[in-house]
């Protein structure tokens, strides 16, 4: 098996189900992390074998509980005997005023931002250094920029930044760490949705007047994981300009 094997967690919708789908239109063999979204991961894993036989699968686990990260690093190394490239894409994300922020919230938020990617970089570390492979995580504008009732992710985000920088050094020189800090691409769902006004007051603080893609993150990630052998340790915004004005 000669095709690259990109591990992408949180991968069955949204940004990392088109992650996902830009490694696989460059010939990775993809292992898709889910922890809810079985359906998904489940369509999605069948869309890519019907492109190309045996070229994908799926595992389930909550990022949270470090027994389920190790097995999941153990069951995708297992699967195809390689991986090259993991993106670190598995993130919570809901409103927490800071007066009534609980502990609970506090791990949860912690966790799966940062202490996931962490230790699932630590487990996956070995096999990344033998291919000469690369991470990428996925960050926020807001780890550099305060968000107002969101403070244990802004700092959880504010983590995963030094997060990859630290990687960075850490496994130079076989292994390029980076980051992609998204900003406005995708509308947060459920109890984090925002109303149409608080919408478009969000919009006129992008320069580019309009809200990005998922396909825009996904081929950044693209990016620094096949053009950029020589980029290690960066964080690039790709917000249209918004942490300008922040």
């Amino acid at each position: 098996m000669t095709n690259p094997v990109a591990l992408i967690t949180g991968s069955s919708r949204r940004i990392g189900a088109e992650t996902a789908r830009q490694l696989h239109a460059n010939n990775f063999n993809v292992v898709l992390h889910y922890r809810n979204s079985e359906k998904e991961a489940i369509t999605l894993t069948e869309e890519f074998n019907n492109i190309r036989a045996n070229s994908a699968v799926n595992f389930c686990a909550d990022l949270i509980d470090i027994n389920q990260v190790r097995t999941l690093a153990n069951n995708a190394l297992k699967h195809w005997g390689r991986i090259d490239t993991l993106i670190n894409n598995a993130s919570s994300y809901y409103p927490t005023p800071f007066l009534e922020v609980s502990e609970a919230q506090w791990v949860d938020l912690l966790d799966s931002n940062t202490k996931a990617a962490f230790f699932l970089s630590q487990a996956l570390a070995p096999t990344l250094k033998e291919q000469q492979g690369s991470i990428v995580n996925i960050v926020d504008i807001h780890a550099d920029y305060p968000l107002p009732e969101y403070s244990p992710y802004t700092i959880a985000k504010a983590g995963s930044a030094m997060l990859t920088k630290s990687l960075a050094r850490e496994l130079a020189p076989d292994v390029r760490v980076n980051g992609v800090s998204p900003g406005v691409i995708v509308w947060p769902e459920n109890e984090a949705e925002h109303t149409d006004e608080e919408k478009q007051r969000i919009l006129a603080q992008v320069p580019l007047a309009r809200e990005g893609t998922t396909r825009d993150i996904a081929e950044t990630v693209l990016f620094f994981v096949t053009k950029a052998p020589y980029i290690t340790g960066q964080i690039l915004a790709v917000d249209g300009g918004r942490s300008i004005f922040i």
